[in-house]
């Protein structure tokens, strides 16, 4: 009995201790935080409304949207990460959002080259789209395209092309984050022979993408100059039926003012606002034909802006007010607009041009300064596509979209001010790391969700098609 005695005291007694030791375990060693992933030790350069630039800064994903974003030493503090990259030496920045391409037409890259905007489209854009373009196309090209922005560090785009449904597959299956707008027009295309045609397959792609945690389906009306009044309503009531985006291409160019003119008597910006398409759901591609009062229109009913320079100068089109338009604070981000008319999909090079263009053209050099032209290409961008609550800056809840960029390339030695090294001295091959949704898509510049050789190869079996097809009748 004695022995019984005994054992059960020490029994008690271990039972006790145990739970001692259980209650203070969690404060000792199990850590305040857990992320999927940390990344640590670069300068974060945050883009939010303070603008603040963090030194050793460190930001944590969890469930692919942004946790903590900080000094690196408060961040890892008690912090437990199952995967973390070291950005030493590098900046981490919100990625970049291209708000206007036409993705598949990378394909077309310098099939047309100095031509102005009316001939390169009519006598050998349209042709060319019209002999070549089928689902597989729009698929071999959208890879493409994928696969340059990526590499370039875009994690956002903004789409207008046919067989969209193919593009948003192609999109997701890439990992990308896309606002996609199937492209209608009053005249057959590839995908679709009517207008009702192209309504009904608008509509069903929409519903279709709508729950995709990184695509947005839009509704993209080509332009005033290719679908009527009745056409422009019917999509302005598809887009608010549906709560989807608007795109279009909207005062680009002198004939396109000069076409509503005359058939409507009035300029283009006019024209939509008068037939109620202009609204906070629309997305204006290049709105380069716009004076004060128009601007006005634009700012009050929240219109977002894709300024494209580098394509709007390709083709003599003009230079858009974007000055005015920041001075105005209007939704301005930046686009390449297709790489047949850039001819590349490189936004790196769009905020440069942004910059030099705008200071040249007003002969003053303080326009459009190095950190507004990073911003059109970051949260601008963001605010242009109506989701500056989610994407566009690095913080706390919103998608982890973001990039790392090497900043110790000779071109970049040394650097005094961090918004003048990534506009005019950062190039797209500097990009290292590429993160969306929380996912590494590209890790030490090699892509993790596209084949690069593959993606070459369909591409050039395509070079040998559209030659034959363009010296046809």
């Amino acid at each position: 009995m004695k022995n019984l005695r005994i054992s059960f005291v020490f029994i008690v007694l271990f039972s006790i201790l145990s739970s001692q030791t259980a209650a203070q375990t969690p404060e000792k060693i199990v850590p305040k935080w857990n992320c999927d992933l940390l990344i640590t030790g670069g300068t974060v350069v945050t883009m939010d409304k303070d603008r603040r630039i963090i030194e050793d800064g460190a930001v944590t994903i969890t469930g692919g949207k942004i946790g903590l974003v900080g000094k690196r030493a408060a961040v890892t503090k008690n912090l437990k990460a199952k995967k973390t990259i070291d950005a030493a030496g590098k900046v981490i920045i919100p990625g970049l959002i291209n708000t206007h391409t036409h993705i598949p037409m990378s394909l077309f890259r310098g099939i047309a080259d100095d031509l102005d905007l009316q001939e390169w489209l009519t006598k050998y854009i349209f042709p060319a789209e019209g002999k070549n373009v089928t689902e597989d196309f729009v698929r071999v090209g959208t890879r493409l395209g994928l696969a340059e922005m990526i590499r370039g560090g875009t994690t956002t785009y903004c789409d207008m092309y046919y067989f969209e449904d193919a593009i948003a597959d192609e999109t997701s299956k890439a990992g990308m984050r896309g606002v996609l707008g199937e492209t209608i027009l009053d005249f057959p295309v590839p995908d679709n022979k009517t207008w009702a045609e192209a309504i009904a397959y608008t509509e069903k792609f929409v519903k279709k993408w709508q729950s995709n945690p990184l695509i947005t389906p839009a509704v993209a009306p080509h332009a005033p100059y290719t679908v009527s009044e009745e056409h422009l309503k019917e999509a302005k009531g598809l887009s608010d039926r549906l709560n989807a985006p608007l795109v279009m291409h909207l005062a680009e160019a002198q004939t396109e003012t000069d076409f509503v003119m005359e058939n409507k008597g009035m300029r283009s910006i006019e024209y939509i606002e008068k037939i109620g398409v202009l609204s906070d759901k629309l997305i204006a591609a290049h709105v380069i034909q716009a004076n004060e009062k128009e601007l006005e229109m634009l700012k009050k009913h929240n219109v977002g802006i894709a300024h494209n320079p580098q394509s709007n100068m390709k083709l003599a089109a003009g230079v858009a007010p974007v000055p005015s338009m920041l001075a105005k604070d209007l939704r301005v981000g930046l686009g390449t607009d297709g790489a047949a008319s850039n001819n590349d999909l490189n936004l790196w090079e769009e905020m440069d041009t942004a910059a030099k263009l705008h200071k040249v053209f007003s002969g003053d050099p303080k326009v459009v300064s190095a950190e507004q032209a990073f911003a059109m290409a970051t949260i601008g961008g963001a605010r242009a596509l109506h989701m500056e609550d989610k994407i566009g800056s690095i913080e706390n809840g919103k998608f982890a979209d973001l990039i790392i960029v090497d900043f110790d390339d000779l071109h970049q030695t040394p650097y005094f001010n961090f918004y003048s090294h990534l506009v005019y001295a950062t190039k797209a091959h500097n990009v290292r790391d590429v993160i969306i949704n929380g996912r590494i898509v590209m890790r030490d510049r090699a892509l993790l969700t596209l084949n690069e050789s593959v993606i070459k190869k369909d591409a050039n079996a395509y070079r040998t098609k559209i030659i034959n097809s363009l010296s046809s009748p």
